[in-house]
């Protein structure tokens, strides 16, 4: 799957190069406090749960969790990298229940958007807002393969005349070719939002910032990427990897 170059201009999204998304070489990092012990566990609002705390962040991100967490973990991923789908099945859940219920580690996505599709669904995705974010990107990574694959059939016919389209419009025909505008439907996003959504400037602008802030602060260049309380880490980008690095940021 993800064969396919797209010929679109999308010249307001000004993306520049695009990463594939198992290169790693992010060595930039900002600078880090580790918590120098044990990290106590902290319990949330009475009635609440931690992962079902879900606030935008002001770098345009999705956190969930305790915002005060003394541990913040942030997932650069891309809703079109199959090993972004890979870790979202693998790592996602036991990052929720494991670590955010405690109230120890706030989890923070990030969408770094690599080409014209991932852009059309990471719009889609945070279309609904902050509430059902977390579960409908868990929900199209799961599925990524089959609405991915309702692009193979295009034609360069069809490539053509989507190029064709304004940039917005170009959005709004591949979330149509990909039938990613029926699945969201099917979760809540009524036909008229998710067109208002793909059509929304300042929606398209902030996913440009965030993979530029990617990029500048952290030399970003492939997904997933992990920043543990702002460093990059190394070699994270499969969950069995990852999962010791938290394990000594909690103190075990």
């Amino acid at each position: 799957m993800m064969r396919h170059t797209f010929p679109l201009a999308l010249a307001a999204i000004a993306l520049g190069s695009l990463a594939g998304c198992d290169k790693k070489d992010a060595s930039g990092s900002a600078a880090s406090s580790t918590p120098s012990g044990p990290v106590a566990a902290v319990a949330p609002p009475a009635g609440q749960d931690w992962t079902e705390t879900v606030t935008e962040t002001p770098d345009g991100g999705f956190l969930m969790g305790n915002p005060n967490a003394t541990v913040k973990l942030i997932e650069y991923g891309s809703l079109t990298c199959p090993h972004c789908a890979v870790f979202s099945k693998e790592g996602a859940p036991v990052i929720k229940e494991k670590y955010v219920k405690t109230g120890k580690i706030s989890y923070e996505f990030r969408n770094f958007v690599r080409d014209p599709v991932d852009y059309a669904a990471a719009i889609l995705s945070r279309c609904g807002g902050a509430g059902p974010y977390f579960k409908l990107t868990e929900q199209i990574f799961a599925d990524q393969q089959s609405w991915y694959q309702n692009l193979e059939g295009l034609t360069d016919a069809d490539y053509k005349r989507i190029n064709a389209l304004p940039p917005t419009a170009q959005l709004d025909a591949l979330a149509k070719a990909s039938k990613l505008d029926q699945y969201v439907q099917q979760r809540g996003i009524s036909p008229e939002k998710a067109s208002a959504c793909l059509a929304d400037k300042a929606m398209q602008d902030k996913l440009v910032k965030m993979r530029q802030v990617a990029t500048d602060q952290f030399n970003l260049q492939g997904t997933p990427t992990f920043v543990l309380n702002g460093s990059v880490l190394p070699d994270t980008a499969e969950w069995s990897q990852l999962e010791p690095k938290l394990r000594a940021a909690v103190g075990g």
